[in-house]
């Protein structure tokens, strides 16, 4: 069996996908039942959905990282990565305080891996575990086939992650580049959402790029700069 390290098969948690890093909009009832449950206090199980770019993956590896900052065992599993391993990832998970799944929808009508998620559900209910799952869709909407696991799914507490207003983006946008120690006015910003897919792993891909390209040439991130650099 692998470590638990090497579940994230080299994908690991990124620096910035932290709580504090997280622009809440309309979403701060979900944030603090997140924060009890890696806490210990909250629900034991949180089911939380979206649709691409709205944050889902963020906010389960600031998850790992809070549990990780309290001195709590806790690991993340990205199933967008399930075909690069098998079922018995889970196997030994429940022996952690969190475990934190993402996009449980692609497994989804598969038996092998909705049998071993189950019985990694199980495990971890009797060892008083913690367990939050991510997906695209309600749990209704899964597609999942074994009945038992629904009705595990069903116990869970579900969030939508709602999504950011065009002035929520924008406020989004400008605060991730402060925190990276950029200077982005509001005219900039709002050329960048005009001009780029609106969806906030697109825009911040976009931030890492300008970042980058704005220190290597000294320069301020101007709408020239930015249409040359982004090519829109």
């Amino acid at each position: 069996m692998k470590t638990h390290n090497q579940l994230t098969l080299g994908v690991g948690l990124k620096d910035e996908a932290t709580f504090s890093n997280f622009f809440l909009g309309k979403n701060a009832q979900l944030v603090t039942a997140l924060k009890n449950t890696v806490q210990g206090i909250g629900e034991r199980v949180i089911y939380f959905y979206g649709t691409g770019g709205q944050g889902c993956t963020h906010l389960l590896q600031a998850c790992c990282h809070a549990a990780h900052q309290a001195k709590q065992s806790a690991v993340y599993v990205p199933l967008s990565h399930h075909t690069e391993f098998k079922p018995e990832i889970f196997e030994g998970l429940e022996s952690l305080n969190l475990v934190c799944i993402d996009d449980v929808h692609l497994i989804a009508g598969k038996p092998a891996w909705e049998e071993a998620l189950l019985h990694l559900y199980n495990r971890i209910h009797e060892a008083d575990g913690r367990l939050i799952i991510t997906a695209n869709v309600v749990p209704k909407a899964l597609g999942i086939v074994l009945p038992d696991m629904m009705s595990r799914l069903a116990w869970a507490v579900v969030f939508q992650v709602q999504p950011l207003s065009d002035d929520e983006k924008l406020e989004a946008f400008i605060m991730r580049a402060e925190r990276r120690g950029m200077t982005l006015n509001e005219d900039v910003g709002k050329f960048i959402l005009t001009h780029c897919p609106r969806h906030m792993s697109t825009l911040f891909a976009a931030l890492d790029v300008l970042d980058k390209m704005s220190l290597a040439a000294q320069r301020k991130l101007t709408i020239p700069f930015v249409k040359k650099i982004l090519q829109i």
